[in-house]
């Protein structure tokens, strides 16, 4: 059997089931490809590429599914990575461009992206080991509550409402802002519990107790900003494809949900030279994604955060692909502006 033809026949088989979701035979492999062989010669090239772990027959099929194996072939073997229709392009644009905020703008990604594949889609929070405040602003609601917001050189708003010990005025609360924004201003989150302890020794006594509740606040949103997470979407997309996990959907549905596992993953994947990884079913080293697969190609600045989708081995990789490598370079286009 000549090596191109058996790519071209996996290859067939691997378009074939990923749109039909029916195991594939070598006469509707000939009915439907130009392979330029008979059925027979066909159905030899197959069983070869079953004794090679590629392809395997599930129960008593007389067609032929990919194995994780396959589809790793399948997948090294793209070349290259289509580029998306202009049409497509401009979708994604449009969409982005409109976000007001970092929160919205991974909101309006993984909308986009769980759109365009008909997948589970997740990013990854910027890293943000390199932020610093970027504005703080105090506003006040009542006597003794008060709103406060944390605006970080990324873009990320953190916000909280707090009480204070002791009513407060509009004026007093300028002056406390302007005190802690003057001292804070550039300083990275990483290092803020210090400025917070410099900025408070400077406040006069009898604004002591409120300038601690307020910069007890700005510690803890800082905190929140360095956290590493995820926002997902299309979960939906999962369910409907039970029939893709035939032992349960429910560990993939968890790992999901606890994001740990997810984060993990992300961390891991190393992109190829075509500017993705893709990891296919078992080689996920967790074992509640050994039916799933997840495409993902790094972001932003450094590429150290991650995105991408997740869905079952059956999935269009060449589409996938190219989808998830295009919202990521937009991504990071809107990021850096």
């Amino acid at each position: 059997m000549s090596e191109p033809r058996r790519l071209e026949v996996l290859r067939a088989i691997v378009e074939d089931y990923v749109h039909s979701r029916e195991p594939v035979g070598s006469k509707a492999l000939v009915e439907r490809h130009q392979l330029g062989v008979s059925s027979a010669t066909i159905r030899n090239d197959m069983a070869a590429l079953e004794e090679e772990g590629l392809i395997v027959a599930p129960h008593t099929s007389a067609g032929r599914i990919p194995t994780d194996k396959g589809y790793r072939l399948f997948v090294d073997r793209i070349s290259d990575v289509k580029p998306l229709s202009a049409a497509e392009r401009r979708a994604i644009q449009t969409l982005l461009e409109g976000a007001e905020d970092l929160d919205d703008v991974m909101e309006r990604t993984v909308r986009l992206l769980s759109q365009l594949t008909n997948q589970v889609a997740v990013v990854q929070y910027p890293h943000l080991g390199n932020a610093k405040v970027r504005h703080i602003e105090f506003v006040l609601l009542a006597p003794s509550q008060v709103l406060v917001v944390l605006i970080s050189t990324t873009g990320r708003v953190e916000q909280r409402v707090i009480t204070v010990p002791d009513q407060v005025s509009e004026p007093e609360l300028l002056e406390l802002r302007q005190h802690f924004l003057s001292t804070l201003s550039g300083t990275p989150l990483t290092r803020i519990t210090g400025q917070l302890a410099d900025c408070l020794a400077l406040v006069p006594a009898r604004k002591r107790r409120n300038a601690g509740a307020l910069a007890h606040s700005l510690e803890q949103l800082a905190g929140i900003n360095r956290e590493d997470r995820m926002v997902m979407a299309g979960t939906a997309n999962l369910a409907r494809s039970t029939v893709d996990f035939p032992l349960t959907i429910g560990p993939i549905l968890e790992a999901l949900e606890e994001q740990v596992v997810m984060l993990r993953l992300l961390s891991e994947m190393e992109q190829d030279a075509r500017g993705v990884s893709v990891r296919i079913g078992r080689e996920n080293p967790h074992g509640s994604l050994a039916e799933a697969s997840v495409v993902a190609t790094g972001y932003g600045p450094d590429s150290s955060a991650k995105v991408g989708v997740l869905g079952p081995t059956r999935m269009d990789y060449p589409n996938t692909m190219a989808t998830v490598r295009a919202v990521a370079r937009y991504l990071s286009r809107i990021l850096n502006n």
